[in-house]
């Protein structure tokens, strides 16, 4: 499980790309790069990265669930996960 506070950081980064993409939109457009350059870092979003929704794992995370495939294999085992049931052949 990944520390509370790089939990707490990419949320902060999730909310700061929202506040100026409409900013970062408009100067984009009109070809302002040193309007760009002004922006913070972590307006960019490019920066963010996808991490677990439950235990905030930065590694095998699958975009289809938003989870990690450790937690998607457990929830899956325990059919939390509609429609998904273990393969056997």
């Amino acid at each position: 499980m990944a520390k509370e506070s790089i939990k707490a950081r990419e949320k902060k980064k999730e909310r700061m790309v929202a506040k100026y993409a409409d900013k970062r939109a408009a100067l984009k457009a009109s070809g302002d790069v040193v309007g760009l350059q002004r922006l913070p870092r972590n307006a960019s979003p490019v920066r963010l990265h996808n991490r677990c929704k439950i235990t905030g794992r930065p590694k095998g995370y699958m975009r289809l669930f938003g989870i990690s495939r450790i937690n998607f294999r457990e929830m899956a085992l325990k059919g939390m996960i509609p429609g998904l049931k273990k393969a056997s052949w």
